[in-house]
């Protein structure tokens, strides 16, 4: 079930405008590919329309009753027209993402590992995929914090641990400068939810074989980049919009593949 806390907890009336990603560094990189490849160009990996929404009542069948017969292994459900599927190169993992979105390949991939970033129509980076991390954050500072959504992603569950699909904030009350002072992002998590009026710098990482890894982007209310979404400047009203709501299905989707 998810859940959605529109509140934040600050110290005053200002929130301001920094990264505060506690995001641990890959151990190696890869260099960047070349321009981002549509769906059905040269990507990475393989990338696949969705089959279509159903639009017709399946047809129904009645087993013999001396030969009954073994049920259909489960399938994923189709998604909506104008979505496709991406797979990554080591077939380890798939996501659904918006037809007119891009993947490219990015630099900072880990040895045997995944890097790739998710563009919108626009040219705004929206997300990156990294896998095969050595996973791990410093708690140096803690801040007021806002969690605006928050839900299990069941399909992760590694180890006894299922990580999160969650939407952050942190705050500064001691900076005077709004954009040093504020951070906000969406990812996946299983770091525990916080508790208490302030948290650590946000970190967003999850247990994956065989260390860990990562999927999310930053919001930044004052990204200028043409196509964003008007008077979305606070992230309650981000959380709104049909961008983010594209953004949340396309992380959520995140699935083993195969």
């Amino acid at each position: 079930m998810s859940k959605r806390r529109t509140s934040v907890q600050s110290f005053g009336g200002v929130l301001g405008l920094a990264v505060l990603l506690g995001a641990c560094a890959p151990a190696a990189s890869e260099p960047v590919s070349g321009p981002a490849p549509s769906a059905s160009s040269s990507a990475p990996a393989s990338s696949t329309p969705s089959p279509p929404a159903p639009g017709a009542a399946p047809s129904s069948t009645t087993p013999s009753s001396t030969a009954p017969t073994s049920p259909a292994p489960p399938t994923d459900p189709p998604m909506a027209p104008g979505w496709n599927t991406y797979t990554t190169l080591d077939g380890e993992l798939a996501f659904d993402y918006p037809e007119n979105w891009a993947i490219r390949a990015a630099d900072g991939a880990a040895p045997g590992g995944v890097s790739i970033e998710v563009v919108s129509d626009t040219g705004k980076s929206i997300a990156n995929l990294r896998t095969n991390l050595v996973t791990g954050a410093e708690c140096a500072q803690k801040s007021p914090y806002g969690v605006i959504e928050s839900r299990p992603l069941p399909a992760l569950t590694h180890a006894g641990s299922t990580p999160r699909f969650v939407f952050e904030i942190r705050s500064d009350p001691a900076q005077a400068d709004p954009q040093k002072g504020f951070s906000g992002a969406y990812g996946i998590s299983s770091a525990p939810e916080p508790v208490g009026p302030t948290a650590c710098p946000i970190a967003h990482f999850f247990t994956w074989p065989p260390s860990g890894a990562a999927f999310g982007g930053i919001y930044d209310p004052f990204d200028t980049t043409p196509g964003n979404p008007p008077h979305a400047d606070t992230p309650q009203v981000y959380a709104e919009t049909d961008e983010f709501g594209k953004i949340r299905t396309m992380i959520t989707s995140l699935r083993p593949a195969g």
